[in-house]
């Protein structure tokens, strides 16, 4: 059981509602992550649109909805947090992302794995290196990554797999509650962003925040 309450819509504040909306809506689903994180509603407000345009495929990003699932799978494998990974190899496979891939990306001899492209082992390699913090010696493998990818690629691979470790042990930490697979696979339908959803939600947050924080000046 999660250490701390999870905060259903109905119990919420009601100026806070349209927010469950917007995950729903950006998200596919609102997970037990966000009811937990909405115990602090004004960071998971403004961490939601960082955790959708970091992960999901849209046009202002030019990596792969794929990559960015093989990254955040060996992110969440590696640190061993099952929340991140039942909801991720649920998108991965949205992604296009096998189950012989997914067992694979466990094994000690991923990186070896014919199942895997020059650039997903790359990734993967990357993604493992960030979260046991060896990334920054490790100048063999990112010189490798700067001749299959570009520098843009790089910083947004780096940030996502950044991110979920935070996410990783936000959960851990907090014992959030994983749901059922059918709730869990609601994540499938938000492979894709569509940016007016995005647009929507920063107008709606930039309203809503005004409100409660008017300028006095």
């Amino acid at each position: 059981m999660t250490r701390i309450n999870k905060i259903q819509k109905k119990a919420f504040e009601p100026k806070f509602t349209e927010f469950y909306s917007a995950v729903e809506n950006l998200l596919g689903r609102v997970p037990n992550f966000y009811k937990t994180f909405s115990n602090s509603p004004f960071l998971a407000m403004a961490f939601l649109p960082i955790n959708a345009l970091a992960q999901r495929e849209w046009e202002g990003t030019s990596v792969s909805g794929k990559i960015k699932e093989l990254i955040v799978i060996k992110t969440s494998q590696t640190n061993g947090c099952k929340y991140c990974y039942a909801h991720n190899t649920s998108l991965g496979k949205a992604a296009g992302i096998t189950d012989e891939q997914i067992k694979a990306i466990s094994l000690d001899n991923f990186s070896e794995s014919p199942l895997f492209s020059t650039q997903e082992v790359l990734a993967l390699k990357w993604a493992e290196a960030v979260t046991l913090n060896q990334a920054a010696k490790n100048n063999q493998l990112f010189n490798e990554l700067k001749n299959n990818f570009t520098e843009k690629q790089i910083a947004e691979m780096t940030i996502l797999c950044a991110m979920f470790n935070m996410i990783n042990r936000i959960n851990d930490s907090l014992d959030v509650e994983l749901e059922d697979t059918s709730e869990i696979d609601k994540i499938q339908k938000s492979l894709i962003l569509e940016p007016k959803k995005m647009t929507n939600y920063l107008t709606w947050l930039s309203t809503f925040w005004q409100k409660q924080y008017p300028s006095s000046g």
